[in-house]
């Protein structure tokens, strides 16, 4: 690092402009901190180096977490998508999740030039190196060109760019993705600074250049016809543009063939790869080891942008050397003559263990500190920028001395990863999930709205117009559910025929139309032939309608079992706690809770190796400790 004078100050400093740096640095400069984001390059803001899209299974509902939220992925993608498709739909609405396509260089430019015009926001192009910490609280930053940067409050959001090298069979480079610049000199510090640090790794598949691939064996999978938009502020009418294709081919057992004779060059097993891979999202030579009676895995053909013949073969990522990588895509259907534009490869990258963040996602032990993304031990551009929005969140609330941001699991999926994350022990790159949240009912995509707009209204990242604007929703879908339960039909013959139309039992007495809309053949929009006096209602307040009447009994009873979480929560712990004084609780148990810190005895029953026997040994202790303090 080059010694220099030259200081500067500012409110909050993010480190890295990945998909987290860019909602932390925005979140903290709308908020009114002058804000400093750090990248190593500025070709990487909003970087996609893996797959071309946003979104998915739960990962959709996160966006739109982040959305209400008043974060900016959720429109970023409404500008820049080229194909979208709402996933899961033949199956109930909990499961339901946007996926778009992106242009990958669009969304990037988009990004950046948000980025770039945001008020009290500075972006800059510098590597940083060192953490300055004074009495466990972080005062700034220095960079490699010697200057230093100080603040009150610290993000750091460093992707898979710390002490990154890219692997592809026996080359080894050591760049962060898409060969971009590593970030060398920060670890060292954190180390320094009692932090604890990881070795994961992940992967992407190669590039195919689209004029060499046959696509004619392959199935087109389209986008849907009906866009349902990503930000709740988006206007759906505004979507309207001409989509573009993503296609569907499969290994076989040629593929798989080629793999295990050259198992021996994959750094994966021959002991080269150091990091913890994702194990949801495993590479084909992972697949094939793991799956042996398999003789087929799906792959998507997908598109990377309007002004590339670039294709990404998804569920084909690999390590492998580059002649077989040749050998092994040109045994795909459609691929016989591929050419490959970037080849595949593994990355291996530094990041924290988890466990030493708070829910806030600042560091336990460092006053001012906190971190996002895969910097945090997970995986995915969703997972990143949700927790990106938190952190910065609550660096300024950190700055300004006002009340932190939290999210629990019975509000978002992004407070089940959050204390997924900060609770359970990681030891791979997390990924979300549905099957992750046990109040999935409750935190459907559709109503992330209703569900979290309220928060960023406290903080100050929703605007007054659109709280109102939630508001008046709110009031449609109650005043219309109130309707539907006592708006009674009856036997006439204008109902016995739509009944019969629609091969439904006929009435025998009057019903509301809330009843009839239970019917497993029926919804709120099928019975519109028989609810006359139904007023013009906005689409996505008639979908929350029909959600709420027609699963009434499964979300009652999902509310009762929030309460019954609420309750475990509400009882707090204090962070002084020493559990290996507190009699009846098994050692290991004890040695958890000392080591994670628990705010809850809900967060604590939560944690590997405290059982039952031992939350219950606590609950006597909060009590024993209540009464002494009365």
């Amino acid at each position: 690092m080059t010694e220099s004078t030259f200081t500067e100050n500012y409110d909050v400093i993010v480190v890295g402009a990945g998909h987290a740096g860019c909602e932390a640095a925005l979140a903290a400069a709308r908020l009114g901190l002058e804000t400093i984001v750090f990248t190593v390059s500025i070709n990487s803001v909003a970087l996609m180096p893996c797959n071309p899209n946003i979104g998915g299974s739960s990962k959709g509902h996160l966006v739109r977490e982040i959305d209400a939220l008043g974060g900016e992925m959720g429109k970023n993608i409404d500008r820049t998508y080229i194909q979208s498709k709402m996933l899961n739909v033949s199956k109930g609405p909990a499961v339901h999740s946007l996926r778009a396509q992106a242009d990958k260089a669009e969304y990037s430019r988009q990004m950046r030039m948000v980025l770039e015009n945001q008020d009290h926001l500075t972006l800059k192009q510098a590597e940083v190196c060192e953490l300055i910490v004074e009495d466990n609280s972080v005062k700034g930053v220095k960079i490699f060109t010697g200057g230093t940067y100080y603040s009150k409050a610290v993000v750091l959001c460093t992707g898979t760019y710390l002490r990154a090298r890219c692997l592809c069979g026996e080359a080894i480079t050591y760049t962060g993705p898409n060969g971009l610049m590593a970030a060398d000199h920060l670890t060292q510090s954190l180390i320094d600074n009692g932090i604890e640090m990881f070795r994961f790794k992940t992967g992407t598949p190669a590039r195919i250049d689209r004029r060499s691939i046959d696509f004619s064996k392959m199935e087109e999978q389209k986008g849907d016809e009906k866009v349902v938009p990503f930000s709740f502020s988006t206007d759906p009418a505004s979507l309207t543009r001409e989509q573009v294709s993503c296609y569907l081919t499969y290994t076989n057992e040629r593929t798989h063939e080629i793999i295990r004779e050259n198992l021996d060059r994959s750094p994966l097993y021959s002991g080269v790869i150091e990091g913890t891979g994702p194990r949801y999202c495993p590479s084909i030579e992972d697949k094939v080891v793991r799956f042996p009676d398999k003789n087929r895995h799906q792959l998507f053909v997908e598109p990377e942008g309007l002004s590339t013949n670039e294709m990404y073969i998804s569920g084909m990522s690999s390590s492998l050397p580059e002649d077989v990588q040749k050998l092994m895509y040109r045994t795909v259907p459609g691929l016989e003559n591929c050419k490959i534009v970037r080849n595949a490869y593994a990355i291996e990258y530094d990041c924290i263990n988890p466990i030493q963040l708070k829910h806030t996602l600042e560091f336990r032990n460092i006053r001012g500190l906190f971190s996002g993304g895969q910097f945090n031990g997970s995986s995915g551009y969703e997972e990143a920028g949700a927790q990106g929005l938190v952190a910065g969140i609550n660096a300024a609330m950190y700055c300004l001395g006002k009340d932190y941001l939290t999210v629990d699991r019975s509000e978002g999926y992004i407070g089940v990863l959050i204390d997924d994350l900060v609770t359970k022990e990681t030891h791979e790159p997390y990924r979300m999930m549905t099957s992750r949240s046990e109040y999935r009912l409750l935190l459907r995509q559709d109503n992330a709205d209703l569900r979290l707009r309220r928060k960023g209204y406290e903080v100050g990242l929703i605007s007054e117009e659109q709280y109102l604007a939630l508001l008046q929703k709110e009031r449609l879908i109650n005043d219309e559910i109130q309707r539907l339960k006592t708006t009674y039909v009856g036997s006439n013959s204008k109902v016995q025929s739509f009944m019969n139309d629609i091969n439904s039992s006929q009435l025998k007495s009057g019903s509301p139309l809330s009843e009839l809309i239970c019917r497993p053949e029926l919804d709120y929009f099928s019975i519109a032939p028989i609810d006359e006096n139904r007023p013009d209602l906005p689409d996505d307040v008639c979908e929350q309608v029909n959600i709420n009447i027609k699963y009434e009994g499964y979300i009652e009873r999902q509310k009762r079992q929030v309460e019954a979480f609420k309750k475990l929560e509400s009882k707090r712990l204090s962070e002084d706690i020493d559990y290996s004084l507190i009699k009846g609780l098994r050692l290991e148990a004890a040695s958890k809770l000392n080591m994670y810190k628990p705010v809850s005895i809900g967060q604590a029953s939560r944690i590997s190796g405290v059982s039952p026997a031992d939350v219950s040994v606590l609950l006597v202790y909060l009590e024993n400790d209540r009464r002494k303090n009365v």
